[in-house]
């Protein structure tokens, strides 16, 4: 990342998975080990909205609007916990292009779309992948909350699994790359989701868990980016 950014993510599902750490170590670099809760590893796919994108100090106004789903597990180097992503998609095509070039992630450009009822609460959001080259990789669900809203900081597995506040990445040339990311504890609730399409596992290598999902949803918070550096 050429400068440090600002944005906020907006109406988030955390579809979380426990899986045996031994499936998750063969796909991390060299230098990061499985973080491991209840001792399992755990996958999660997160779709949601980038809003208000924007260099670090400008106009919130001036920000660009970015759907997006990852695929990411959780990872610790030198006993610090952080995030990894195994691939991000997006809708913008300049945005995928300078996330690969400057940030080194594993993004994707797809078409994506997202409805938001206010009245209901409810999100509709659906993802197709259509980076030239890239393995076909589709989601499909409608999400809600549910229950009463409870602070990340005070769930164990909450607090696991979105509490972090840096993700790394590998670029191109092996070297693995850090990006510290700060932002207020997330609030989340409980969230029912009909997941109809995810095609995204089996493109990075995953097949399906066979355990239930376990799902979280946010309205989401702002957020600053720093610079990708060697980490």
């Amino acid at each position: 990342m050429v400068v440090p950014l600002q944005m906020g993510w907006r109406h988030l599902l955390f579809e979380n998975w426990p899986v045996d750490p031994a499936l998750l170590e063969a796909h991390l670099p060299r230098d990061l080990t499985v973080d491991e809760h209840d001792g399992r590893g755990w996958l999660s796919v997160v779709p949601f909205t980038n809003v208000a994108v924007r260099p670090q100090g400008c106009p919130r106004r001036l920000g660009i609007r970015l759907p997006e789903i990852n695929l990411r597990t959780y990872v610790r180097r030198d006993g610090e916990p952080a995030v990894y992503f195994f691939s991000l998609d997006a809708k913008g095509i300049a945005s995928v292009l300078g996330a690969r070039l400057f940030h080194h992630l594993p993004y994707y450009y797809a078409r994506i779309g997202l409805e938001f009822d206010r009245e209901s609460g409810r999100v509709r959001f659906s993802s197709r992948r259509k980076h030239p080259g890239a393995r076909p990789a589709a989601y499909e669900a409608t999400y809600r909350p549910t229950g009463e809203a409870i602070s990340a900081q005070d769930d164990p597995l909450a607090r696991f699994l979105v509490e972090r506040y840096r993700f790394y990445t590998e670029a191109p040339d092996g070297t693995l790359r850090q990006t510290r990311v700060d932002h207020e504890p997330w609030t989340l609730y409980p969230a029912a989701a009909d997941v109809e399409t995810n095609t995204i596992l089996r493109a990075n290598g995953f097949e399906m868990p066979e355990s239930e999902a376990v799902y979280y949803y946010s309205p989401g918070l702002d957020v600053q980016a720093a610079r990708s550096e060697s980490a």
